[in-house]
């Protein structure tokens, strides 16, 4: 987290004064990356926004404590307040939570070392990621295919706006150029996860499947920027996105982000999996779902809404260079696929 020696008075006094909810002593306030970071009698706590629900930071809250309890990974930890809530409220009716934090800087991306750490620790944190099936109150399971159904529809409407506007910017040339063959291709792999998760469903009913199995949940934003090295060793961040899912989420998005900055090199996405897989393995089902997931054009997909959805008088250079870097390395994506999940039509 980049850090500034002081905050502004106003911002200090606001949090100082929310603060006095918390059975804390505060030393001294500094400002983070969208948070105020606190030097307290109980070491150092983070103060932030929190936009969502009750029974979300519930869900968080019975999540990390059982983490914390397993033992195999640092995480954070949501400090109630005197009246035992998990987050307080301003005069505006803004949601604060005051965590647990400690000072650190982000994983490095550029490092191999510690990438293939952080999928270790990856693989320990969903080992202790799991509640029983009668929980009360649990949320209903992401849906993959319903949300790339979303996508679909999204990128068929970019599309339409695409071709019937006239005179073109030479990225919207460029992403016109583009877009059929990524079209189709997202079109192809949520057709072919559908069937796919289909054969599976009507499998387990004919096989009666355990209702009352685990229920895996993931971290849902697991990558370098909440995976901090401090002087107390790694510590995981920023689990306000946690939602019910499998775990290969979690690793799709980390691997993504990797593998995108390697040019999808075959050989540390093995290295990477292997990592994984000594610490929790990796079921058939998880690893078809990781390829679908992986294969589909997620990132081609998020360039396309956010051209859609933003001004489209000025479109920032970086756009196009994201755009080409993502046509430039489909080719080497395919192959990767290719390679390392090669077996998958066996699996299934």
């Amino acid at each position: 987290m980049q850090e500034t020696n002081q905050e502004g008075p106003e911002v200090n006094d606001r949090a100082v004064e929310l603060l006095e909810q918390y059975e804390i002593e505060v030393l001294r306030t500094r400002k983070g990356r969208g948070a105020i970071v606190c030097d307290t009698d109980q070491g150092c706590l983070i103060f932030r926004e929190y936009s969502g629900s009750q029974d979300r930071i519930e869900l968080q809250d019975r999540l990390l404590k059982q983490i914390r309890d397993a033992g195999l990974v640092n995480v954070e930890a949501i400090i109630p307040s005197k009246e035992g809530s998990l987050f307080v409220r301003d005069n505006d009716g803004t949601k604060y939570v005051l965590k647990t934090w400690q000072d650190g800087r982000e994983c490095s991306i550029h490092d191999k070392e510690e990438c293939v750490e952080a999928v270790r620790i990856l693989a320990r944190l969903h080992s202790c990621m799991e509640l029983p099936a009668d929980c009360l109150n649990l949320p209903v399971a992401f849906s993959p295919e319903k949300e790339y159904d979303k996508h679909n529809r999204e990128l068929k409407r970019v599309r339409k706006y695409l071709l019937q506007k006239g005179q073109k910017t030479w990225f919207e040339i460029s992403l016109c150029k583009a877009f059929d063959p990524f079209l189709e291709q997202a079109l192809s792999v949520t057709e072919e996860w559908r069937a796919y998760s289909l054969e599976a469903e009507n499998g387990k009913k004919v096989e009666g499947a355990n209702d009352q199995e685990p229920l895996a949940f993931c971290h849902g934003d697991y990558q370098y920027h909440n995976i901090l090295q401090g002087n107390s060793g790694w510590f995981v961040v920023n689990f306000e996105k946690c939602l019910r899912d499998n775990p290969a989420r979690d690793l799709c998005l980390l691997l993504r982000k990797l593998l995108e900055k390697s040019n999808w090199s075959v050989s540390l996405g093995e290295e990477l999996l292997e990592a994984y897989e000594k610490e929790r393995s990796i079921s058939a089902a998880s690893r078809i779902d990781l390829y679908y997931r992986l294969a589909y054009p997620e990132k081609f997909w998020k360039i396309a809404n956010f051209y859609y959805n933003s001004g489209k008088a000025w479109i920032p250079r970086k756009n196009q260079e994201k755009l080409e870097k993502v046509i430039a390395q489909e080719k080497e994506k395919q192959h990767f696929l290719d390679e390392v999940f090669r077996n998958i039509k066996r699996l299934r």
